[in-house]
């Protein structure tokens, strides 16, 4: 399957990067590894997230990264869309993507 990034999960990621490397470069490369390698074994398993309650499709689904972050994708037949990043503090009930 193609891994698709939407324009919005590719500004989340940049935003969650840029904000750690000011801190700390190498926690953020290190992150950026860890979003690339959840993200590319999907490929292999697309079913592994957990589907949302808050929006129950099971074509959406989110897997965990790190402790703090979830990414939130959808399985479409020939591709996964990544539709965004979030903090797990982030409140995400009336969220759309």
């Amino acid at each position: 399957m193609k891994i698709i990034w939407s324009p919005t999960a590719g500004n989340r990621i940049r935003e969650i990067i840029d904000y750690i490397s000011k801190d700390n470069p190498d926690a953020a490369l290190n992150l950026i590894d860890k979003f690339e390698d959840k993200v590319e074994r999907l490929k292999a398993n697309p079913q592994a997230g957990k589907i949302l309650e808050e929006i129950n499709n099971e074509k959406i689904r989110e897997i965990v990264v790190h402790k703090n972050y979830g990414v939130i994708y959808e399985i479409n037949n020939e591709s996964i869309e990544i539709l965004t990043i979030r903090h797990f503090r982030q409140d995400f009930s009336d969220s759309k993507f």
